[in-house]
């Protein structure tokens, strides 16, 4: 008896792997003509990759549209152009990463994706063009929260006390930079990684490590705290 209950949770685990395995998605027709036409050579990937740029165009145009209210400074041909070259990154990254394609969705909307995301790292990049990147705190504002009473507020005063002295002395100077300037000024992962000559993934790592050195810290000193400013876009 007890052998039997021991062995049917192993039966059930088989079935669900050969569930899994047997609704593995396909790839409809049209994502696989795209992929075809792409990788054929000659004048039927030429014209391939020149539909798949006009998809990106559209897509990119749209994401700039949409986020130009943010961008007055930004007119007309300035948006334009940042479209095509939006446009024009994202063609590079689908054409590298054909064989990156699951079949999760439609290769168009799959390649949209990209479009969308190299308009939005190239706006982001545009309002910061020009201004300083600021490395050091310009307000502690995102360690704090208004309308408390006396002794609450008192105390959160006391812990962001705290945090900016374990800031100052458990960090690196590189991951105090970072750490100030993704989660308290605000500047965007790619705009730093940029100025920085790193990575976006670098970056990512530092603000890790940073994180968790200033958490240990502050656990150690007997000071509970849930989180280290806000999240890197």
């Amino acid at each position: 008896m007890l052998r039997l209950r021991a062995q049917q949770p192993i039966q059930r685990r088989s079935r669900t792997v050969a569930t899994v395995q047997t609704s593995a998605p396909s790839v409809d027709e049209e994502s696989r003509a795209w992929l075809r036409d792409l990788r054929a050579g000659g004048a039927t990937q030429d014209e391939a990759v020149a539909r798949l740029h006009e998809l990106l165009l559209r897509a990119a145009r749209f994401e700039v549209a949409r986020r130009s209210p943010s961008l007055g400074h930004v007119r007309g041909n300035d948006l334009d152009d940042l479209a095509q070259q939006a446009a024009d990154d994202a063609l590079m990254s689908v054409l590298r990463r054909l064989d990156d394609f699951r079949g999760l969705s439609r290769f168009t909307t799959w390649a949209y994706k990209f479009a969308l995301l190299e308009a939005a790292v190239k706006l982001r990049k545009r309002a910061w063009q020009g201004r300083e990147i600021p490395l050091e705190p310009e307000t502690w504002g995102a360690f704090s929260s208004a309308g408390l009473e006396p002794d609450a507020e008192a105390e959160q005063h006391e812990l962001v006390d705290s945090v900016r002295q374990a800031i100052q002395d458990v960090l690196t100077p590189h991951q105090r930079s970072v750490l100030v300037a993704l989660t308290l000024n605000g500047v965007p992962i790619d705009v730093l990684a940029e100025r920085l000559g790193t990575t976006r993934g670098a970056l990512y790592k530092t603000l890790h490590d940073a994180r968790r050195k200033l958490r240990r810290h502050m656990d150690e000193s007997g000071v509970a705290i849930d989180g280290i400013g806000g999240e890197a876009t």
